[in-house]
């Protein structure tokens, strides 16, 4: 039972946590009718791109992306990454998301296992049962910090104070640092509609209460009325689970004295997934559960060699798969292991199976936008003169170096004393952090005193 108390007053914390790359992701930014908006749930530009993958997505929800898959094709820093994880909101939030690097797949000795595993932790399980949960509007939450304790330069959440509401209820609970690390993951803030399961602290994100104009442009995916009734309740609840949850789970099962010696997932065997596969399917049948196909998104594919992209064309047969979602940034180049030229690195019959869709550099103002739905994402405050000044970096050196910069920037204002950051700090911040193509004049200058 985790530990959820009710409490009659929110003590006020600061609010310092980490913020990922790509956590204003929120969809693909697209209207009803499937075109895509200049900006919208963190997402902006790319329309061409973001639109592709809205078809994709229908394609998904209609059963007829079978035997397919998807490469996204576009130079650095083009948004493939953030575009991958759209398609996957645009799917549900409950949709697995799963990244692997080309080079990590290659780099693994057991890369076969290391893809497999991949693969079923980016297809869920929803499954229906009833539960007791707290379930409203979030009209305040507040965090308590600590330093992580393996970096002491990192802080994580030990314990949420959240203020849910109903038409006819309103309660405080204080939450343990679980619940406290899975609202951060999910993003919950003023006004979502979330549900947090009374035994298994289990944290649902059930979409927003009202409509609101958010900075940045980002626009919600679901609304939902105000929850009625008591905050808690007995309810249906939907949860979902990956194939590989459900694998390592019935592992345990079948052989703890193997797990509790450290073998892990690894103690998964192919009997294992046939049987879960067998029971996965009886719940299909039976109405308890239906079939989730996340994205598996492989980053940098060109890395990989003949043997992976033959396992990833079976995966694709398969009845249970993800939706595959690859990236590169080459155009022809060998294939891995081999001396044969291909497009984008890859063989004609991989190519065969992907539907590929282009990204385009960004303009400057597309990557002001962006910078605004980033700092506000990461609590800095720019002037007009520090966005401009660091939007003119990201279209002359990279959007990613110009993103970089926020944060050591904003250090730069605080230690002169301002919560807004200025173009000199903008300036200072350049001359203390170089880019890629600075760094390397630097070393051919000084090329004959290197080592």
């Amino acid at each position: 039972m985790v530990e959820i108390k009710e409490v009659k007053e929110i003590p006020k914390h600061k609010e310092e946590l980490r913020v990922g790359f790509h956590t204003h992701v929120r969809g693909l930014g697209l209207d009803e009718h499937g075109k895509a908006l200049k900006v919208a749930d963190g997402l902006v530009g790319q329309e061409e791109a973001r639109e592709a993958l809205g078809v994709v997505a229908q394609m998904v929800k209609e059963g007829k992306m079978a035997g397919k898959g998807v490469l996204i094709v576009g130079p650095p820093g083009t948004g493939k990454t953030a575009l991958a994880i759209g398609l996957a909101k645009e799917l549900g939030e409950d949709t697995p998301f799963v990244a692997v690097g080309g080079s990590e797949i290659m780099g693994s000795p057991r890369k076969s296992e290391l893809m497999m595993q991949a693969m079923r932790r980016a297809i869920g399980v929803r499954l229906k049962e009833k539960r007791t949960v707290y379930e409203g509007v979030v009209r305040d939450i507040k965090y308590r910090v600590a330093r992580h304790p393996f970096n002491p330069y990192v802080k994580v959440p030990r314990e949420a104070i959240i203020t849910l509401e109903t038409t006819d209820d309103r309660m405080t609970l204080t939450v343990d640092e679980d619940i406290a690390i899975q609202l951060r993951q999910l993003g919950v803030r003023k006004g979502d509609v979330i549900a947090i399961d009374a035994e298994t602290g289990r944290v649902y994100k059930l979409g927003r209460a009202r409509e609101e104009k958010e900075e940045g442009g980002i626009r919600l995916v679901r609304e939902l009325k105000v929850p009625s009734g008591p905050v808690k309740k007995e309810k249906e609840v939907v949860h979902t689970m990956t194939l590989h949850d459900l694998d390592t789970y019935l592992a345990a099962q079948q052989a703890p004295i193997s797990l509790l010696a450290g073998l892990g997932p690894e103690s998964v065997t192919d009997e294992v997934r046939k049987q879960v596969d067998k029971m996965v399917s009886e719940w299909i049948k039976e109405g308890r559960a239906e079939l989730v196909p996340g994205v598996l998104f492989i980053d940098d594919a060109h890395l990989l060699d003949l043997e992976a992209f033959s396992y990833l064309s079976r995966a694709m047969e398969r009845e249970f798969a993800p939706i595959i979602v690859l990236a590169t940034n080459r155009g022809k180049a060998k294939i891995r292991g081999t001396d044969e030229l291909a497009p984008h690195g890859m063989p004609l019959d991989m190519l065969d199976r992907l539907l590929i869709v282009r990204t385009r550099p960004y303009t400057e103002e597309e990557i002001e936008e962006i910078l605004k739905i980033r700092a506000a994402e990461e609590g800095v405050k720019l002037s007009k003169g520090a966005l401009r000044k660091l939007a003119e970096l990201g279209a002359e050196r990279s959007l990613r170096y110009a993103i970089n910069l926020l944060q050591p920037a904003y250090t730069v204002a605080k230690m002169r004393g301002r919560e807004e950051v200025e173009a000199e700090d903008v300036e200072e911040a350049t001359k203390r952090f170089v880019d890629v193509k600075e760094s390397v004049r630097y070393v051919e200058q000084f090329k004959e005193m290197f080592l």
